[in-house]
C-alpha cells in the first residue's frame, strides 16, 4: 500500500513538472548564457584594447560555468586553465609588448562595422547549420562512458581534432613572435637620429 502510494506521488509529479517547465540549472545556464552574449559582445565593440582582453576573460569564464552546468567539469577547466589562464595572458602579453594605448583607441577601428556585422552574421548562421546538421542523427550512449569525461574527450581530441589543435598551437606561437619582432622595432624617428649621429 505505502509502495502504491509513493508510485501515486511519483507519477504526479512527473505530470506536474511539464517538458517546458525550466529547472534551476536550466535557468542559470540561460542567465550564464546572457552574461557571456553580453561580455563578448562588449570585447569586440570597445575601443579600448586591454578592456576588449579583460572582457574576454568574462566571456570564457562564462563558458567555463555553462561547461560545469552540462557536467563536463573536465572540459569547464581545460576552458580555464587553457584559454582563460594561457590565451588571455598571451593577449596582453602582446599587448604589453607591441606597447599597445591603455586608453581609447581611435586608429583601432576601421569604420568597416556593417562589413563586420555581415560577415559575423553569416558565420553564425553557418555554425549554427553545421552543428545542427552534425547533430540531428547523434545519439548518446546512456550506458557508455560519461560524455565530458577525460576518456571520451581524449579519445575525441587525439582521433578526430589533432590536426586542428595542433595548427591553433602553431597560430598562437606565431602571434607571440610577432608581438615580439613588432616590439623590438624601433620608430622611425629614432632610427633617423641614430643615422644622423
Amino acid at each position: 500500500m505505502i509502495l502504491a502510494a509513493h508510485t501515486t506521488q511519483a507519477a504526479q509529479a512527473a505530470q506536474g513538472q511539464g517538458f517546458l517547465s525550466p529547472t534551476g540549472v536550466e535557468i542559470a545556464f540561460l542567465l550564464v548564457g546572457l552574461v557571456t552574449l553580453g561580455a563578448a559582445l562588449v570585447t569586440v565593440t570597445t575601443r579600448q584594447l586591454v578592456h576588449a582582453a579583460l572582457w574576454l576573460v568574462v566571456a570564457l569564464g562564462g563558458l567555463a560555468v555553462e561547461y560545469l552546468l552540462l557536467t563536463a567539469e573536465f572540459i569547464a577547466w581545460v576552458q580555464v586553465l587553457i584559454y582563460v589562464g594561457s590565451v588571455v595572458v598571451l593577449l596582453l602579453f602582446g599587448l604589453m609588448l607591441t606597447k599597445a594605448p591603455i586608453g581609447r583607441s581611435p586608429d583601432a577601428d576601421s569604420r568597416n562595422r556593417p562589413v563586420a556585422a555581415a560577415v559575423a552574421l553569416v558565420a553564425a548562421v553557418a555554425l549554427v547549420w553545421v552543428v545542427v546538421d552534425a547533430f540531428r542523427t547523434t545519439w548518446i550512449d546512456l550506458d557508455g562512458a560519461v560524455q565530458g569525461s577525460t576518456e571520451v574527450t581524449g579519445q575525441i581530441l587525439f582521433r578526430h581534432w589533432v590536426l586542428p589543435f595542433e595548427a591553433l598551437s602553431v597560430l598562437l606561437l606565431a602571434a607571440l613572435v610577432g608581438a615580439i619582432v613588432l616590439s623590438r622595432k624601433k620608430p622611425s624617428s629614432d632610427r633617423k637620429k641614430e643615422e644622423r649621429r
